[in-house]
């Protein structure tokens, strides 16, 4: 069995995903480890550059790549990852990372001396160095309600500052609600606890759905800066147009409100969800470039 399952789900992010292997593969040495590419029906040459490029890591079992015939989106994809991997803990990360130093080792030395402990997530920072907001705490009706209507890049309600977590520490430790899904270690019987990934969610808000789970069945998300990794953030999803991507997010959106939240939450955001769709669409005609809630 090996020690730790590093799993990333790719689309169509050549170039990022050859970066990121060369990373792990350099800076990981005592660990014994494997990777797991799922790569959703490519058409970049994913699948076959990372067979040329790594066909040692390959033959010495380091690495595993899952070619998929159709794109499953994020959470069917990381469960086929898991299906396939043996690690005793399962890091979830996102293929637009790059690796500065062995942070596999801190993280699990560090998860190893948590009581109770769901998920951990670590400091990702963009390739400037500077600190990429990765915690957010469980949304409610009201600050969803503003995204929806794209106001929340006009009014900075006490709501919408809850939901960001503005004003949290990125530079000390602590119990979180919401970790960002691009960068997840947990250990696999916890995550076979429960239920994995939700397929229920394609793409957007499986991983707010991952941490809900985790703190109901009593369990701590855990925020540490003990280690920090580049994230060159949403290289995959910002090749799809933003009407589609409103879509996705939506349908996400009314998925965790219809399982998590209560009936009128869901209800409110259902009759919002037709006006969002129309500002996604005028931001596609329009050319509008989109920021990311991180950059908010």
């Amino acid at each position: 069995m090996k020690k730790l399952s590093i799993i990333t789900v790719s689309w169509n992010v050549k170039i990022l995903l050859i970066d990121f292997l060369k990373s792990i593969f350099s800076n990981l040495a005592d660990i014994n480890f494997e990777v797991i590419v799922v790569d959703n029906a490519s058409k970049d040459g994913s699948v076959e550059a990372i067979k040329h490029e790594y066909q040692n890591e390959i033959a010495g079992s380091r690495l595993k790549i899952l070619a998929e015939k159709e794109n499953h989106g994020f959470s069917k994809g990381n469960n086929l990852g898991w299906q396939a991997s043996s690690g005793e803990y399962v890091w979830f990360l996102n293929p637009d990372m790059r690796f500065l130093e062995d942070s596999a080792e801190k993280m699990l030395n560090f998860m190893k001396a948590q009581e109770n402990v769901g998920a951990v997530g670590c400091r990702l920072i963009y390739a400037d160095e500077t600190i990429q907001p990765s915690v957010k705490n469980f949304p409610k009706v009201w600050d969803q309600s503003l995204i929806l209507l794209k106001l929340h890049h006009v009014f900075k309600t006490k709501s919408l500052k809850r939901y960001l977590a503005k004003g949290f520490d990125y530079n000390r430790q602590a119990e979180v609600e919401q970790l960002m899904g691009a960068c997840i270690l947990i250990k696999r019987d916890v995550f076979e606890k429960i239920g994995g990934w939700d397929e229920d969610y394609w793409l957007s808000w499986e991983d707010v759905d991952l941490c809900e789970k985790l703190k109901s069945a009593g369990l701590k998300n855990i925020y540490t800066p003990i280690t920090s990794i580049i994230h060159f953030e949403g290289k995959s999803f910002e090749q799809v147009p933003s009407l589609s991507k409103q879509k996705r997010f939506n349908k996400g959106m009314r998925t965790y409100f219809k399982k998590h939240e209560s009936f009128l939450s869901y209800s409110i955001l259902l009759i919002l969800s037709p006006f969002s769709l129309f500002l996604a669409w005028l931001t596609q005609i329009f050319k509008v470039k989109q920021r990311t809630q991180s950059k908010i």
